[in-house]
């Protein structure tokens, strides 16, 4: 069967520039878990590190002000006393959790390991 379509290698070969801007974010290590746990509402700053097991608190807060200038997350200080600090997701941020989500449901099915996550 012939193909009536030029091949153009070059277009089959790079990478898309949008996919490769959003994985300069969100590729970078503790983001996808750190996002995952903010797509459940604000969380303060020892809750999310409680939640995310195995993470600094300096990396965190690396993390986290990635991810607010990246506009995908806010941080908000209560004033208390105690002060308090807790994160949440912009808007922008929060179009991310159906991607979430679906790369959740992915992992489960199709990665190993799967029958060893745990879910709230």
């Amino acid at each position: 069967m012939a193909v009536d379509q030029q091949h153009d290698p070059d277009v089959c070969t790079r990478v898309d520039d949008d996919i490769t801007r959003a994985f300069q974010v969100l590729g970078k290590r503790w983001m996808g878990p750190i996002m995952s746990v903010l797509s459940n509402g604000p969380v303060y700053f020892v809750d999310l590190r409680k939640a995310v097991p195995g993470i600094s608190e300096r990396m965190l807060s690396n993390r986290l002000a990635e991810l607010g200038a990246a506009r995908l997350v806010v941080r908000e200080v209560n004033e208390g006393p105690p002060l308090r600090v807790s994160y949440r997701l912009t808007k922008s941020g929060e179009a991310l959790s159906p991607a979430l989500r679906s790369l959740g449901q992915w992992a489960r099915e199709h990665l190993p390991g799967a029958e060893r996550s745990s879910r709230c």
